[in-house]
């Protein structure tokens, strides 16, 4: 509040007391709101602290995923040679940042065309399954990066099956395809070795040949076939010849042991006259028809043979 008051007097001495008292005033307000300003600051730069440090906090720590490893990068050293494992772990906010990799084995699928040693061209689709040696992590990060998988597996793979399949013809690239496989996993192994990575299985997953090379295995396999058909063919012809000559043997044998039983014993011939005669009444027994025939045709002249009839029974 001013202390001088104005009371309708216009000497300059109370005029100047007002205008003194209005400056007072005025002095009073401007003070109360640079205090008020003062506070303003000071909550704008306790809450700025605050997210610097929250943010601070939330930045040291880090978590490593189950199947995971993770190395540190650091502003002043460099890569650390330490690896760290699963779980949660601190760094430097600004100057530290963790690289997190993933070491479960993962697979890669390369297709590549190669030529055989008998001059075959083959498309061959290869499988592998791998993963980066876990303390091999720091220096793998300084050579190859994260991607180094992209950078460094198509590559070899590659190399590697052009310098196995030209070592083979391309008939046996069917006939030994787990050697095929074997030694490719061979070679990829210690290659892959030497840039920091495991490979724990390699599998063909296709073997495609070229035309010209699949129409002369068809042709071939169609000959083969008709090979086998032709054997076959002469081997029952052969065995049709054998069952003929050992059914004329046995109807020649069959004939001189009927003429053999003939000349000793004439009952023979007469054992065949009946069943002849017994065979032909059988036949005429099932016709529908109604055939009459003499005694002496049904028996075949059986009367020449003399056989005396057993006498009658009458009762």
């Amino acid at each position: 509040m001013p202390t001088s008051k104005f009371y309708g007097k216009t000497d300059s001495t109370n005029k100047l007391f007002v205008y003194e008292g209005h400056m007072m005033l005025y002095m009073d307000t401007d003070s109360m709101s640079c205090k008020s300003c003062s506070i303003v600051c000071l909550a704008i730069k306790a809450g700025t602290a605050g997210v610097l440090g929250a943010y601070a906090v939330y930045s040291s720590f880090y978590s490593v995923a189950p199947g995971c490893r993770a190395i540190v990068f650091s502003r002043l050293d460099g890569i650390k040679e330490k690896v760290y494992p699963e779980g949660t772990h601190m760094v430097i906010p600004w100057l530290e940042r963790p690289i997190i990799y993933d070491i479960r084995s993962r697979p890669q699928l390369v297709e590549s065309t190669s030529g055989s040693h008998d001059l075959q061209m083959i498309n061959i689709g290869l499988r592998v399954l791998f993963r980066p040696k876990v303390e091999e992590l720091p220096r793998i990060y300084r050579h190859l990066g994260t991607d180094y998988d992209e950078k460094v597996l198509p590559s070899i793979i590659h190399e590697t099956l052009k310098a196995v399949i030209s070592q083979y013809n391309a008939s046996q690239l069917l006939t030994q395809r787990e050697n095929v496989s074997r030694e490719i996993r061979k070679i990829l192994t210690e290659r892959a070795s030497n840039l920091f990575m495991e490979v724990d299985d390699v599998s063909i997953t296709s073997l495609n040949f070229g035309k010209e090379f699949t129409d002369s295995i068809e042709a071939k396999q169609i000959a083969q076939q008709d090979a086998e058909r032709s054997k076959f063919v002469v081997e029952k012809a052969e065995q049709e010849k054998q069952a003929a000559i050992i059914r004329a043997q046995g109807e020649a044998k069959s004939a001189r042991l009927i003429g053999q039983s003939v000349s000793d014993n004439q009952a023979f011939i007469a054992l065949r006259h009946i069943e002849a005669s017994k065979e032909t009444a059988e036949t005429l027994a099932t016709t529908k028809n109604k055939v009459y025939i003499s005694t002496d045709n049904l028996l075949i002249d059986l009367k020449s043979l003399n056989i005396k009839p057993t006498p009658s029974i009458s009762f």
